[in-house]
């Protein structure tokens, strides 16, 4: 029985598999900090540049897609199967470019110690 190539490994896989430092260009994280539950759409001329075939990477080009609707960062990177860091970094690129807008969540107090201990006290008595 003969040794399978090498290279017939690779035949066996769903899809290409692409390494997240090649799609964000070697970029290890957006130029700007965004949180992952902030709001991502896509803008009036972005959804033009979809029609008229703008020239955007398949992953750009998914989110600009996906995002028709408004997704959060961290839901974005469920639905297209792509790690978190180089969904910020597209997203960042896409937001430079014009094809999305960012919401940012408004800033939101955290509950304070007090508070929290008073909670884990509740809890241990259920």
């Amino acid at each position: 029985m003969e040794a399978a190539a090498p290279d017939d490994a690779w035949d066996d896989l769903p899809e290409p598999l692409v390494r997240p430092y090649a799609v964000t260009a070697g970029r290890t994280g957006p130029a700007a900090p965004l949180m992952l539950l902030a709001l991502v759409s896509t803008t009036v001329a972005g959804q033009r540049a979809l029609w008229e075939r703008y020239p955007l990477e398949p992953e750009a080009r998914a989110i600009a897609v996906l995002c028709v609707q408004i997704h959060s960062i961290a839901e974005i990177g469920a639905h297209l199967h792509l790690p978190l860091v180089v969904v910020q970094v597209l997203v960042d690129d896409l937001q430079r470019a014009g094809i999305v807008s960012v919401h940012r969540p408004p800033d939101v107090e955290r509950p304070g110690r007090d508070l929290l201990k008073k909670v884990l006290d509740g809890l241990v008595r259920l």
